[in-house]
């Protein structure tokens, strides 16, 4: 059975190499999923997806939508 589940990705990307400033964000998404670990291997490619120069992402799944 496919339940949807809420998952927030805490993403960190730096700005360059030459220096240490950098951006922190988090995304929220809705993925439907049969199980908590495939959402949130599927929160953690749609993330590096949309963020390509994140360097850490911190994945969580908050909870059980439907």
């Amino acid at each position: 059975m496919v339940h949807t589940y809420e998952v927030l990705v805490d993403i960190k990307e730096f700005a360059g190499q030459t220096d240490n400033t950098f951006q922190r964000e988090t995304a929220r998404y809705e993925i439907d999923a049969p199980s908590k670990e495939k959402a949130d291997g599927m929160a953690f490619q749609k993330a590096r997806s949309e963020h390509p120069l994140g360097t850490e992402y911190d994945v969580r799944v908050t909870r059980l939508l439907r």
